[in-house]
Order: structure tokens, then sequence, then C-alpha cells
């Protein structure tokens, strides 16, 4: 199978932005009778390494996809709120802003509703609103979804109602509103990768403050592909899995009387996991596996300054390893795809996302992609799973207004 056959067969293929932006303000002229203010879009992410840091403070590094969440958006002057997305049955959601209480909803309108929510409680001027929505970024793949429905409706009230807030401002506000009113106690990475990330790069961002650098990332200009590979298997961070490990990382840092895990040097790490050894096993592995992805950034940053594109690969797989054993988010379809496409020839592979299900990334040469897709599909053929999407990760642009 061919490269370009691997490309084909993204399912949730972005399409023509333009032409999705007429799509998604005539459905909303449809729902609500009248134009839309403007169109923005947001997009998913995938992570290339970092995973677990970002509520311990420390560095990650994700790409955008091409894939995004659309929004067409206006303003209501009766402090209602309706929001409705084509990519389901549900018919219009309609909430009053001044009754927005996390827990109100807890259907996908929560996301919008959130980000009202939490630009009120940040004393912003926001009032009622009318979204139509469409989106192309894969759900339950562990690609960030709900962070670009979440920054998508903020850049949009953002820009109607001239809150003047930048990037990082509103990818707190979108984290506050999954943190407080959906419920998922997530880092910030998913919302800063949506707002902030740039075409042809990935985004090293420290976490603590924020700061962040846009590093030169374009795999097909060195013959290589950076694969998805979706494994269907539905991922869900709202089952407390999440919450166990981000409580076991908080656990390990006071231990160590440390802030947050970001603090514990690599070179330190042995002395730090013997002053844990009665905090139970499982706090002693969530601490190795923060400390050591923390490390794994660093060495992919210093691998890409150098253009030495084709180590990063052996990272990432050393990444898969230490989330699979010591943090155990993987599960044996993301452990499928790491070891047939290793077995395939790939120069490195890791679960990517809050882990449980989601997706994959695979680094590989160009001219092999098509082969390892194959290798992947039969793997989960002959183990009797269903077919996995896998499609490029092109690093892609953040949030705008498209029209």
């Amino acid at each position: 199978m061919s490269a370009a056959k691997v490309r084909a067969g993204a399912e949730t293929a972005p399409g023509d932005e333009t032409r999705r932006a007429e799509q998604v303000a005539e459905g909303f002229r449809a729902l609500y009778g009248r134009d839309p203010e403007g169109v923005w879009a947001a997009p998913g992410r995938v992570n290339l390494i970092g995973e677990y840091t970002d509520f311990n403070d420390g560095f990650v590094m994700p790409l955008a996809l091409p894939h995004t969440a659309v929004a067409a958006v206006a303003r209501r002057d009766d402090g209602v709120l309706r929001v409705h997305s084509a990519d389901l049955p549900d018919p219009v959601t309609e909430l009053r802003v001044d009754d927005l209480t996390p827990g109100c909803d807890t259907s996908w309108a929560a996301y919008p509703a959130g980000v009202v929510y939490a630009l009120r409680a940040a004393g912003h001027a926001v009032g009622g609103v009318d979204l139509h929505l469409a989106s192309t970024v894969p759900t339950g793949a562990g690609l960030s979804s709900s962070a670009a429905l979440e920054v998508v409706t903020a850049l949009a009230l953002n820009d109607l109602y001239g809150l003047g807030l930048g990037r990082a401002e509103l990818a707190r506000l979108a984290q506050r509103a999954e943190n407080e009113f959906v419920g998922v106690p997530c880092g910030v990475m998913d919302q800063m990768a949506a707002a902030c990330c740039t075409d042809g790069h990935a985004l090293h961002l420290d976490t603590r403050d924020l700061s962040l650098r846009q590093v030169p990332f374009a795999p097909a200009d060195d013959g290589l592909a950076l694969l998805v590979v979706d494994t269907r298997v539905q991922h869900a961070l709202g089952d407390g899995a999440y919450a166990e490990r981000r409580a076991g990382c908080e656990e390990g840092a006071r231990r160590l009387g440390v802030s947050h895990l970001r603090d514990v040097p690599h070179a330190e790490l042995a002395e730090a996991l013997e002053r844990l050894a009665d905090a139970g096993e499982h706090v002693v592995r969530y601490v190795r596996h923060i400390v050591t992805d923390n490390h794994r950034v660093g060495e992919v940053i210093a691998l890409l300054d150098a253009g030495e594109v084709r180590a990063v690969g052996p990272v990432l797989t050393e990444g898969h390893r230490s989330l699979r054993e010591d943090l155990r988010v993987s599960c044996p379809e993301l452990d499928l795809v790491v070891e047939s496409a290793l077995a395939a020839g790939a120069l490195g592979a890791r679960m990517t996302g809050g882990g449980f299900g989601g997706s994959a990334v695979v680094l590989t040469e160009a001219d092999a992609a098509g082969r390892i897709g194959e290798a992947v599909r039969a793997a989960f053929a002959t183990a009797g799973h269903p077919e996995p999407r896998i499609f490029p990760a092109l690093p892609s642009a953040g949030a705008r207004r498209i029209s």
C-alpha cells in the first residue's frame, strides 16, 4: 500500500476550509434564521512527546492537526445560549447564561457552555450566543476534540465581545471550563496547542509559565512521515483514572517537598525514588514517568535543533515503554500499534494523549508509510480488533477566524 493510500484512509480528512466555513454558516442560517457574525476554526492536536507532564508544571511538545472544529457564531441580547452540532442528531441545546453552573449540563454542550461560564466567572462581559459547529477532529481518539471545541468558542467570543484576551489567556480560560464546568482535571497543553500552534512547527511549551517556542518540524522535508493511528478504542478522561494519576503525582511532589514534579531534576531521580519508598509503588512509578518524560522532551528538542530527526524515533518508543509500564495508561490495542509498526521498520512509535484507548503516533520513512500502515492493519485484523484509522500528522495552524 502506498503512502498516498495511507493519506486517503483518513476518514476525517479536513477538506477545504473555505467550503467548510460556508457549509457551517449555511447550517447556522437554517437553524437560527439569521446570518452568523463570523466563522472560526480551532484544531485538534497530537502530542509528539511529554505526556501527563502538563499538570506537573512540566514540558510538552504538541502539534496541531489539520482537523478542526469549525463554529459559526452570533451574539444574542437576551442572555440565552443556544448551541448545536452538525455531527450529532441532538436538537439545539438552549441554556441561560445567568444559570450556568458546573454540572447543569452533562452533554457535549457543556464544553461551549463551560467557556461562557469561565469567561463570565473571570469578569468578562459575555452575554447570549447562538453557535453552530461541525468538527473533523475524531472524538474519543485522544486528539483533543474537546479542547478544539472549547478554544473555537473562546476565540469567537473574544472577537465578538471585544475582550482583547491573548491566546494564552484564552487557553487558560478554556482549561478552566473543562476543569470546573465539565469536571475533567486536565492540564493546559491541549488548549494551548489549539490556540497557539503554527504551520510546520511543534510547540515546545513550558506549562508553568506558558512560555513557548515554535520548533520547526516538517517530517516530509526530511523524507519522513509522522502517522496517527486511531485505535478506535474510545478514550475518556472523565472516568477517574486520569484523576487518580494526577493525585498520585501530587502526592509524590508533596513527599519530595516540591510544588510540582517538574522541580525534580532528572539527574537526581534515583535519590528521589529512594525517598518515596514508603509512598506506595504506584507513586514511585508515576514520579519516574513524569521526570523521565520531561527529560525526553529536552532530548527531542536537542535532536530537532541538531537536524537529527530520525533519532527522535527511539525516544518516542522509550516514552511508550514508560507510559505502559510506569504510568500504566496504555491498552492492548495501543501496544499492538507500537509493536507491529516497529516490527515493520518504523523508526519509533508511542501512544499519545491520555491513554486507555485513543491514538498512537508512528515516525517512519515516508516511503515505508504505506507498508507500515498495512502491517498495523493486518495485526489488528489478526487480533480481531476493528480496523484502525491511519492518517498523517501534518503540523498545522492553531485557532483562527476564517470568515
